[in-house]
């Protein structure tokens, strides 16, 4: 008989603004078992539809500060003026008790994540094209010409670090994407290296 127990790891997911991200982590999450999202800490205020503690918990700089200098965030970036962080204490709850967890952050987030956690696989999401990335952002309809300007300066930064992450998926459409990024999770939870396996002769 043969035994085989899978270590749990993080994925990250990264990428500019607009580009998808959270509509195709939903769609990841739907069709995989055994992993959690984590929530992460936001200063910024809700857009409309976001929930406190489903989409972000949204707490003051001072709280955000108080946490931070604790050794309370696993990663954290200022983005956009605003300041975003993983709480520590979510994933490592996850890991011990054998679930993944998904984070969904900036590429600060992503890079902060691989020199403490070596093991976690970070995946970027690209636009099919820069004018494709700019037509979402406007399409969102929830942010002013200069918020939307900022947000593609940015983003020429954050797609500069495409090649620092372990893989790069286009999003050019929703339901490849989302196919491209199960078929990694699956060839990552059969690495060796993240497998415990008892062989009864």
């Amino acid at each position: 008989m043969t035994a085989v127990v899978r270590k749990p790891f993080i994925v990250v997911v990264s990428g500019p603004s607009g580009v998808g991200k959270s509509t195709v982590v939903g769609g990841v999450l739907e069709r995989v078992e055994g992993f959690s999202r984590s929530v992460s800490l936001a200063t910024r205020s809700p857009r409309k539809g976001e929930v406190d503690g489903e989409d972000y918990h949204f707490v003051d700089s001072e709280e955000f500060g108080r946490r931070r200098e604790a050794g309370e965030l696993l990663e954290w970036a200022e983005v956009h003026g605003n300041l975003y962080g993983t709480p520590l204490d979510f994933v490592e709850g996850k890991l011990a008790g054998g679930s993944c967890v998904m984070l969904e952050i900036d590429v600060q987030g992503g890079m902060d994540v691989k020199g403490k956690r070596p093991d976690a696989v970070l995946i970027f999401l690209l636009p099919p094209d820069f004018g494709e990335l700019e037509r979402r952002l406007r399409g969102r309809g929830t942010d002013d010409d200069d918020v939307i300007s900022r947000r593609l300066e940015n983003a020429r930064m954050e797609m500069s670090f495409y090649d620092k992450y372990d893989y790069v998926v286009v999003n050019d459409d929703i339901g490849r994407c989302v196919g491209d990024i199960l078929g990694i999770i699956r060839s990552e939870s059969l690495r060796l290296d993240r497998t415990s396996v008892d062989i009864t002769y």
